[in-house]
């Protein structure tokens, strides 16, 4: 190649690394700016950003080239939620990835434009008022749903397996999360299908067993039903140990109350999920309408059992259930 060519190319190409181009001659592409939003009071909101930065490396992204992550914590209060909201609005995110019903409702009403990935919802997305349909989200807003809420007849069944007695089921709920809304009703239709009694005893985001007597006298039922939300996921161990002083077996949706002491649960895999909406993160910065990108449902869930706990309650599970189980405590 003439030596005046060999000059040309050394130019053309100091003249594309100083504008920025590729290859290809076209402009290096920009980090996305992706943003998370969670209600907690960040102590999940760690877990969520690792589960959702795992997703994008799996789909080849680089962190800090590709994308930042920008993550935002409500505190546990809707008004602190819609603060940090706007904080993202003004960071200017290109998408945001929402944790549970609350972060997506504010979200939603916060902008019509940045597409919103919704992750870790407890009931339909579609009662929840956040989409217009499974197939055909519409809007700005779609992602997954955990069908959380659906599932209470199975794992009340699981509890009946468990300890065939019993018969009065105390309901540890937060009526503070707009995600608990279904969960105590969809509980009461399940006990009534198994010839359950139900009964409702609020939460504290404060429980713990100094508050005990004044939350669920020892006589009021005979096994715990905790619904999922954020304030009593960090609360699980004190649930369960409420449960072993009182001799009483206690269900939950997810495997992280197992962890915690919980005797069983049967949902989704959370972290599972969250890498998940990594996936429409990708659709949605490749050009893909959240409109067009359908709601998934889980089509796998997990059985986990705490024998430690079964032995400290006097019982002894079924050895198909401890067989079933994906998880063993």
């Amino acid at each position: 190649m003439p030596r005046r060519w060999n000059a040309l190319l050394s130019v053309l190409a100091a003249f594309l690394l100083g504008t920025g181009a590729n290859a290809d001659g076209q402009p290096t592409a920009r980090a996305y700016k992706v943003g998370l939003l969670d209600p907690g009071d960040g102590t999940t909101t760690s877990e969520v950003a690792s589960d959702i930065r795992q997703g994008l490396r799996d789909l080849k992204y680089i962190e800090g080239k590709d994308f930042t992550l920008e993550y935002r914590y409500g505190d546990g209060t809707v008004n602190h939620l819609a603060d940090v909201a706007a904080e993202l609005m003004r960071l200017r995110v290109d998408i945001i990835v929402t944790v549970g019903e609350s972060a997506a409702l504010v979200a939603k009403h916060a902008t019509t434009t940045i597409p919103i990935v919704m992750t870790d919802l407890k009931q339909d997305p579609v009662k929840a008022g956040l989409i217009a349909s499974l197939g055909r989200p519409g809007g700005n807003v779609t992602g997954l749903s955990s069908q959380s809420d659906e599932l209470w007849e199975k794992r009340l069944g699981l509890l009946k397996e468990a300890m065939p007695s019993v018969s009065r089921i105390i309901v540890v709920s937060n009526g503070m999360d707009l995600g608990n809304a279904s969960c105590p009703l969809e509980i009461r239709r399940a006990a009534r299908g198994l010839g359950l009694e139900v009964v409702d005893l609020g939460f504290s985001r404060e429980w713990g067993l100094a508050r005990e007597s004044s939350i669920a006298p020892r006589n009021s039922g005979d096994a715990v039903a905790v619904c999922w939300d954020d304030a009593t996921l960090k609360n699980a161990q004190a649930i369960a140990e409420y449960g072993l002083t009182h001799k009483l077996p206690t269900v939950a949706p997810l495997r992280e109350y197992v962890n915690a002491g919980v005797l069983v649960a049967f949902g989704a895999n959370l972290s599972a999920q969250r890498r998940r909406a990594a996936y429409y993160v990708d659709r949605i910065l490749k050009g893909a309408k959240p409109m067009d990108l359908p709601v998934e449902r889980p089509t796998l869930f997990e059985l986990s059992v705490n024998l430690k706990t079964a032995g400290a309650l006097g019982l002894t599970l079924p050895p198909a259930l401890v067989m079933l189980a994906d998880t063993v405590q």
